[in-house]
C-alpha cells in the first residue's frame, strides 16, 4: 500500500487536548519550568527546561495512559499494553488509579529497573520476543483473548492528547512562542505538542542516530520501520513513528534532528553534574540537540528544552 492509498490517521485537535486538560485535572503533576543556562558549544546558552520527569512515574506518558483510560466509555476493567518501558509504567499507574487490571508485553531486552516499576504499581509482565513490534503484535491478540481494553504506547488519539496537555502547560508557563525540543521516540510526545500549539510555536524534535524513525518516514513519505542497533539499553526505543505524528511532523514541517549517542550520555551525565537531575537517556536528549550544536537558537531566543523522563538504572551516574 503506497502513501495515497493509506488510510489518514485521526487529526488530534487542540480541542481535543483542552478535553484531556479538563479529564486530567486533579490526577497529574503541572510540571515546572526553570530558566537558566547550560553550557554550549561556544559558551553559554540560555534555555527553559520542563522538568517533566518530576511527572508521577517519572514520565510524561502517564498523562496519555490516564487520558485514554477516562476517555473510554465505561470500558474494560483489565487493560494490556506493549511497551519497553515508561508507557508500561504510565499504563500501570493509570490503571491502578482507576482501579483496572493491567497486563504489559515487554520485548526481552526491556531494562530491568522499568519492568520493576510496573510490577511496583500492579502490572502483570509478560516478555515476548525481542523487539517492541513482536511485543505489540502479542499484546494485541491478548487483549483479544481477555476481553481487555488495547492501549497503544504512543500511536492512539487519546494518548496523544493527553501527552498534547504539556503543551498547554507552557503556554502558560513561558512567555512569548520560543521553539519547543523534545525526544522523538515513537512520537507520541511531538505529535501531542504539535496538536496543543499548530503552528503557534516550533516543535523541534529530537532523536538519536541509530533510531531516526521519524527522519526515515519523513524521507520515505510514510511511517517505515528502521533497523535500529543500540549501543544503550535505554535508547531502544520505537523502530517506527506513529501515523498520528507522522501526519502532524509532515504537515506542521516538523524538523527531525538527529543527535549522537555520546551527545546523549554526554548531557544526562552534564544534568547530574550541574543540577543533580536525574533523567534517563532519552529524556536527555532535547539537550544533547542544544548541547552538541546539531541546534542552534537564533540570537536572543530561550528554547524550551522537554526532559521527559526519569526512569533510569541510578548505577550509571
Amino acid at each position: 500500500m503506497n502513501a495515497t492509498q493509506r488510510a489518514e490517521p485521526h487529526r488530534v485537535q487542540r480541542t481535543d487536548v483542552r478535553a484531556a486538560r479538563r479529564r486530567l485535572s486533579g490526577r497529574v503533576r503541572k510540571t515546572p519550568v526553570f530558566h537558566t543556562t547550560v553550557d554550549g558549544p561556544d559558551g553559554a546558552v540560555p534555555v527553559s527546561l520542563k522538568l517533566e520527569f518530576l511527572q508521577h512515574g517519572g514520565t510524561f506518558k502517564v498523562r496519555g495512559a490516564l487520558n485514554a483510560l477516562l476517555a473510554a466509555d465505561k470500558g474494560a476493567d483489565h487493560v494490556v499494553v506493549a511497551s519497553g518501558g515508561n508507557a508500561g509504567i504510565a499504563v500501570a499507574l493509570a490503571a491502578a488509579q482507576l482501579g483496572k487490571a493491567c497486563t504489559v508485553v515487554v520485548p526481552e531486552s526491556a531494562p530491568h529497573t522499568k519492568v520493576a516499576a510496573m510490577w511496583a504499581h500492579g502490572a502483570e509482565v509478560l516478555w515476548h520476543g525481542t523487539s517492541y513490534a513482536e511485543a505489540q503484535r502479542r499484546a494485541v491478540t491478548l487483549a483479544a483473548e481477555r476481553g481487555a481494553q488495547h492501549l497503544h504506547a504512543y500511536d492512539m488519539p487519546a494518548v496523544v492528547a493527553g501527552a498534547g496537555v504539556i503543551g498547554l502547560e507552557l503556554e502558560e508557563q513561558v512567555r512569548g512562542r520560543p521553539p519547543v525540543l523534545a525526544a522523538i521516540g515513537g512520537g507520541g510526545l511531538i505529535a501531542g505538542l504539535g496538536a496543543a500549539l499548530g503552528r503557534r510555536r516550533q516543535i523541534v524534535g529530537v532523536e538519536s542516530e541509530h533510531t531516526p524513525a521519524l527522519s526515515a518516514a519523513l524521507a520515505a513519505g510514510r511511517p517505515v520501520d528502521i533497523d535500529a542497533k543500540a549501543r544503550a539499553t535505554e535508547l531502544l526505543c520505537a523502530t517506527r513513528v506513529g501515523e498520528i505524528a507522522f501526519d502532524i511532523a509532515r504537515r506542521h514541517r516538523m524538523p527531525a534532528l538527529s543527535v549522537a549517542d555520546d551527545a546523549i550520555t554526554a548531557a544526562r551525565e552534564y544534568l547530574w553534574r550541574e543540577f543533580r537531575v536525574v533523567v534517563e537517556l532519552e529524556g536527555a536528549a532535547a539537550l544533547a540537540a542544544v548541547q552538541s550544536g546539531v541546534y542552534r537558537p537564533d540570537p536572543g531566543v530561550r528554547p524550551i528544552v522537554v526532559l521527559c523522563g526519569a526512569n533510569t538504572e541510578l548505577p550509571v551516574l
